[in-house]
């Protein structure tokens, strides 16, 4: 399985890992810590050292009930902060969190290579045209609501059924617009409760029959520090529990502030696969 990034094709037989980079001062772990440049170039050189094959910079909070950031403002937090990376790491591949296309073609213009929508297209009908036109990588989550309204009381018949049916119909409607390589999520913390968020780790691999490689993202979310009556500070332990479970079931990325951990995940289960 691989995706083209500007014309060189990353394997993901062996999953890879995305490290976070939020540029916004309310995010609900990291929020207002990398607010100068210096701080910037220090966690990507950080992540990149400890082996990070990708970077996701976001300038827009998902959080729920987090501030409206209006697009100017999000332009002027992540594209600095792009060109500042790339003219220092060059190679590496970066990933632009948002869900404006406007945002996102500026993004891919500046150095990003990927595109990352929490709303699949939901929140900017543009969306899916301007990927097709960039011809970049698109991920694509599940989001019930939006952050605003989200976690309040989300209700499913079926939670893994429904969602892969809806990012089935949202593939297609992709693959129609002209996108070629599309990464799916399955929004683990977006319109979920704690039980639904367990239930569609438990039946990840039922995601695979998509097609697309899967990206997961539980990073230190309230599904891991809530249960364990902590905080998003002391729920690495859970992150690398929870990630862990999700290579086995068939995640091929994984979206994380803590890239040793995450890496040292896909080591120890790729020797278990090799030796099963």
């Amino acid at each position: 399985m691989t995706i083209n990034i500007n014309g060189t094709l990353l394997d993901l037989s062996t999953p890879k890992v995305m490290g976070i980079l939020n540029i916004t001062p309310d995010s609900f772990y990291d929020g207002g810590k990398f607010n100068s440049d210096k701080k910037i170039l220090n966690q990507v050189d950080k992540m990149i050292s400890q082996g990070a094959d990708m970077i996701d910079i976001g300038g827009y909070s998902s959080r729920p009930n987090a501030k409206e950031v209006n697009r100017d403002n999000e332009i002027k937090r992540v594209l600095p902060a792009i060109e500042l990376i790339k003219n220092k790491f060059n190679d590496i591949i970066i990933s632009i969190d948002t869900f404006r296309s406007e945002v996102a073609k500026k993004a891919i213009n500046t150095g990003a290579s990927i595109i990352n929508d929490i709303s699949a297209g939901d929140l900017d009908p543009e969306m899916f045209n301007c990927v097709a036109e960039l011809k970049v990588p698109y991920i694509m989550m599940h989001m019930k609501g939006t952050p605003n309204n989200m976690q309040k009381n989300p209700i499913y018949e079926n939670v893994v059924s429904e969602i892969i049916k809806n990012l089935s119909n949202k593939l297609f409607l992709a693959k129609k617009a002209g996108i070629v390589d599309v990464i799916i999520d399955p929004g683990f913390g977006f319109g979920k409760t704690a039980s639904h968020n367990y239930c569609i780790l438990n039946n990840l691999s039922f995601f695979k029959e998509l097609g697309c490689p899967i990206l997961v993202g539980m990073s230190r979310k309230s599904m891991i520090y809530k249960l364990l009556d902590t905080n998003p500070k002391n729920a690495l332990n859970g992150t690398t529990c929870l990630n862990t479970i999700s290579i086995i079931n068939g995640a091929k990325i994984l979206r994380v502030h803590d890239v040793k951990e995450a890496k040292e995940v896909i080591t120890l289960t790729n020797f278990l696969n090799k030796n099963s």
